[in-house]
C-alpha cells in the first residue's frame, strides 16, 4: 500500500511548515491527485487516520481533490477527457496521444492554527 507511505510524506511536509511557521496545530490538509497516479482514496484516508494520532494534526480533517485524465491528441490537436483505461481520440480514433492532466500528486493547503 502505497499510499502511506504517501501520507508519511504529507504529514513530514505539514508538520516541518506547521512547525517553521510557528504553530502547533494542524486543523486541515487538502491534497490533489489525479486518477492516473492509481492512488486508492480509500486507502489515502485510512493512512490519514493511521498516522495522524497523537500529533499535531491528530483532529485534522482531509479534503481530497481528484482530478480525472485529461488528454491532447498527438494527431489532430483535439483535448478531451477520458478514463483511466481509454486514451483513444474521440475526435479522430488515434492513440497517440499526450496525458496533460491526472498524474498530479501535490499539496494544496495545510491550514494550522
Amino acid at each position: 500500500m502505497h499510499e502511506m507511505s504517501i501520507m508519511e510524506s504529507v504529514f513530514d511536509n505539514a508538520y516541518e511548515a506547521c512547525k517553521s511557521s510557528g504553530y502547533t496545530t494542524i486543523t486541515r490538509i487538502e491534497l490533489t491527485f489525479g486518477e492516473m497516479t492509481e492512488i486508492s482514496e480509500d486507502s489515502l484516508r485510512f493512512a490519514f487516520d493511521a498516522l495522524k494520532e497523537g500529533g499535531p494534526a491528530a483532529n485534522a480533517e482531509l479534503a481530497i481533490n481528484v482530478l480525472a485524465p485529461r488528454s491532447q491528441c498527438l494527431e489532430c490537436g483535439a483535448e478531451y477527457d477520458h478514463d483511466r483505461f481509454s486514451v483513444k481520440c474521440p475526435e479522430c480514433g488515434s492513440v497517440i496521444t499526450k496525458l496533460l492532466q491526472g498524474r498530479e500528486m501535490q499539496i494544496d493547503a495545510v491550514e494550522v492554527e
